[in-house]
């Protein structure tokens, strides 16, 4: 049928369609941390806690609440990882390699993964068609879109020494033309859809690129500056989240990925409950404590 009104970008198929999920060893659930880190130009407004003083230049009120993160909040998780058994997957603005190249050289120590999230925070690199307050569709032209996402992976390749695998759009926002373009710089998956508990495949023109499993519900920015979820239902939201997919994993694996910011979860209140829940997760058997390139390497592997 060509006349439905559903992205173009995946075909529909529903979980009771399709053969149970396989993971290694049997694992039930693949529990993937994705760590944003990012940059905010202290010129520009970015993600504030106190709206209010947005306006000034510079906010230094919210960008010393986002500081804290590349500075001391990203460690206190790094050590709660490392204790844990876990590596993360880092969504990075290509900006953070010139701007805090310690932040690098840690989550190279730790065999991190690391996958091309925008240059920065600043809204003139967004990826995305804008609809302006009159209606009309600012549209992001596809020469604009190739140099932002040529910029990123050149940055992040002669950085990290390997090709990025992984694509996360700021904001999720991408255009009609990312997954082609994606595909075409070698991109193996994009997060940007948060519509499944497996990979699956993308409607490109060879076929390649791939969904991995990425989560609005289990995401800090949402739960914390939208929702207002308090630390401690933060974490209980990711325990009984957790609780459902491996019961369900048993017959059917399942991906678990949660989303966090260091200038957010980092922070001590927050963390003492992220901290809680990790724990809960790694205490239980048949768990793959694994990274968004892993689950992408055991797709290809198995499944294409």
């Amino acid at each position: 049928m060509t006349d439905l009104s559903q992205s173009p970008h995946f075909d529909y198929q529903p979980i009771i369609d399709r053969e149970p999920f396989k993971l290694p060893g049997g694992k039930r659930v693949a529990v993937t941390p994705y760590v944003n880190i990012e940059h905010f130009p202290a010129d520009i407004p970015g993600t504030a806690l106190v709206p209010g003083t947005l306006g000034f230049t510079p906010d230094s009120l919210n960008y010393g609440w986002r500081d804290y993160g590349n500075r001391v909040g990203l460690y206190r998780m790094m050590d709660l990882m490392d204790d844990l058994g876990m590596r993360g997957t880092v969504c990075l603005n290509s900006d953070i390699i010139k701007e805090y190249p310690r932040i690098i050289e840690e989550g190279q120590k730790r065999n991190w993964a690391w996958i091309g999230h925008g240059i920065n925070n600043a809204p003139a690199n967004w990826i995305g068609n804008i609809r302006e307050s009159d209606g009309s569709l600012n549209m992001l032209s596809e020469a604009k879109e190739r140099l932002v996402l040529e910029s990123v992976l050149k940055s992040m390749e002669e950085a990290l020494g390997r090709k990025t695998k992984g694509w996360l759009s700021p904001f999720l926002t991408h255009t009609d033309n990312t997954p082609r373009l994606l595909e075409e710089y070698g991109v193996e998956y994009l997060c940007d859809y948060t519509h499944d508990d497996h990979p699956c495949r993308f409607n490109t023109p060879l076929n390649r690129l791939i969904s991995v499993p990425y989560t609005l519900e289990l995401n800090d920015i949402p739960a914390f500056m939208n929702c207002g979820v308090s630390s401690e239902a933060f974490g209980d939201m990711i325990i009984d989240q957790f609780d459902v997919l491996y019961e369900e994993g048993a017959t059917n694996a399942r991906c678990m990925p949660i989303c966090l910011h260091t200038f957010l979860v980092g922070q001590p209140n927050k963390f003492k409950h992220l901290k809680r829940a990790f724990e809960y997760i790694a205490k239980h058997d048949d768990v793959w404590l694994t990274t968004g390139d892993d689950v992408n390497e055991w797709y290809r592997q198995q499944y294409m």
